[in-house]
């Protein structure tokens, strides 16, 4: 029996094959996004704003289901007959309007063009000053709303999207009958559904993103979405009233469908999720174990028991039952920007590519801790985690006449590492387990030097998942487990995942030097990011100078 995972990532969609006996992989395919600049619809205008044509995604569908089958029709023991199940994961949030028949508006040749009618990708924050009226209107009205994601609502999530394309385009706001997340959407797609209010919606993107709790009867309250917007409140009754785990299915493939992709008709979809939280799922998350999926950002993903109380733990994306695993609650950290950074350094700045990475890469690795005198932040695209802030941007200090590209390439990795400590002390200092991490995603597979510098400055043991394709591969898990391949998921995780045999150790020596410069991280942090208003950074360039000097003896 197999299980196909569709992974729909920030650039391109990518398909997977899996052997539900032992998650060995039979075909694989990944397919480009082919609008806007890699996938990403932007404006000129304004650096904050990143849409997405939907109808890049039902390309990719197509495309890399049908060339991962024949992938894997070449492989001895495979026949389409054999899927059993569908698995998908997407972006998030990301929230598409839709008309009344669970079309997007973009596909309408009205609205096409229109960047507010497209999908609002994950990463857009135009929606600041909506998300910063949440977060003051909800301490004041509904405390509880944002106790769970760190008491602060982020401009990444679905209803600071979907207010400011009422405030600023409230010509697509009428027009939209609905809105549905990507990740609930591309399932709805492939069952066949034509009506929002028959999609069935996952709680990953619900609890995590649009403040929906069974706690308090799902959504927020009419009478609370009205202090935001009368017509945010006449939404409500437009969108959903519950939200399912992964032991709920999302539909069945239907005819159409089948018939476009070479499957069955009827196989069973599992429910959607962020491409992180099955990428959590297919690098064998349990309860002490972290997994960090590091790409364009980088989300880091937590479990605990249900029958454990879990506190409240400020400035991260959410404690949501069920996010992640069924019987646990999800914890979701991360960083706005990690390989975006990268990328805006050797692309954008430098003006290179795939060689110039290498280069810079291969130079920055014979550098030791603190050699540079640099120190960075890591806030190019703002901090998700734990200060929740999209406001803030990088910063380089220590920089001389001397500084070169490679020092900046890997100051700038430093900092991405930094900013991970910050995230795993927050969480460990509310009681989360972490006993191990493993990594997933291409750079953490293909990037030595940046797993040594993670294991240095956050004194942990870092492993790669087995599987490059982690979060497919966790979306091919969730499908096994609801087609009843394995009996639950820590079953079907035993079976279908690993991590790679190659981990990377703390050095000792390297530790030391590190411990010093995230001090001085720390300085620069808090105090540019508001935690300490009474800051004195004078001694910051000096500091950095004398471990400059330390580090060359």
């Amino acid at each position: 029996m197999f299980t196909l995972g569709i992974d729909f990532g920030t650039n391109s969609v990518r398909a997977l094959v899996v052997r539900c006996a032992d998650g060995a992989e039979f075909g694989s395919t990944v397919v480009n996004y082919p609008s806007g600049r890699q996938g990403v619809l932007l404006d000129p205008k304004d650096h904050n704003l990143a849409r997405q044509f939907p109808g890049d995604y039902l390309f990719g569908l197509e495309r890399s289901v049908r060339a991962a089958l024949a992938a894997a029709k070449r492989k001895r023991g495979f026949s389409a007959a054999k899927i059993i199940g569908i698995g998908v994961d997407t972006t998030g949030s990301s929230p598409i309007p839709v008309d009344a028949a669970n079309r997007p508006l973009a596909f309408d040749k009205k609205w096409k063009k229109n960047l507010n009618a497209q999908c609002w990708l994950w990463k857009d924050h135009t929606g600041v000053r909506e998300a910063a009226r949440i977060t003051e209107l909800a301490a004041r009205h509904r405390p509880q709303f944002i106790a769970k994601c760190g008491n602060t609502y982020s401009s990444e999530w679905f209803w600071s999207k979907i207010w400011h394309c009422l405030n600023v385009a409230p010509e697509v706001f009428a027009a939209a009958h609905s809105w549905v997340e990507f990740a609930d959407w591309i399932p709805s797609v492939l069952a066949g559904v034509d009506r929002p209010a028959k999609v069935v919606r996952g709680v990953c993107c619900a609890g995590h993103k649009a403040l929906y709790s069974d706690e308090w009867g799902g959504l927020p309250d009419k009478e609370f979405l009205a202090l935001l917007d009368p017509r945010l409140a006449e939404l409500r009754d437009r969108l959903y009233e519950k939200a399912h785990d992964a032991t709920v299915s999302a539909g069945q493939l239907g005819d159409g469908w089948a018939k476009t992709l070479g499957l069955p008709a009827g196989l069973p979809i599992a429910i959607g999720e962020m491409d992180v939280h099955y990428g959590a799922i297919g690098c064998g998350v349990a309860e002490g174990v972290l997994v960090k999926v590091i790409g364009t950002s980088t989300c880091d993903c937590a479990v605990v028991s249900a029958d454990k109380a879990v506190p409240d733990i400020p400035g991260i994306c959410g404690i949501v039952r069920g996010a992640i695993l069924p019987g646990f609650y999800g914890i979701e950290a991360g960083q706005s920007a990690v390989g975006d950074i990268f990328k805006w350094w050797v692309e954008v700045v430098c003006g290179g590519g795939g060689a110039l990475h290498a280069a810079l890469t291969k130079a920055a690795a014979r550098q030791r801790p603190g050699q540079s005198g640099l120190l960075a932040l890591d806030w190019n695209n703002g901090n998700r985690t734990i200060l929740v802030d999209q406001q803030l941007t990088g910063l380089l200090l220590g920089q001389t006449l001397y500084t070169n590209p490679a020092e900046i390439y890997r100051a700038l990795i430093e900092a991405t590492a930094f900013g991970a400590r910050a995230i795993l002390e927050r969480i460990k200092e509310y009681g989360v387990p972490v006993n191990r991490i493993v990594c997933a995603g291409g750079i953490a597979e293909k990037n030595p030097m940046l797993m040594q510098i993670y294991a240095d400055i956050t004194g942990c043991t870092m492993q790669v998942s087995g599987s490059s394709q982690a979060c497919a591969l966790g979306s091919a898990i969730s499908a096994a487990v609801l087609a009843g391949a394995h009996a639950d998921f820590p079953a079907a995780q035993k079976a279908m995942t690993s991590v790679q045999p190659k981990s990377y150790q703390p050095i000792a020596a390297n530790q030391r030097i590190y411990d010093e410069l995230y001090r001085l991280y720390r300085q620069v942090h808090d105090a540019f990011g508001g935690v300490s208003q009474a800051a004195d950074l004078s001694r910051v360039m000096k500091d950095l100078l004398a471990l400059k000097v330390v580090s060359r003896e």
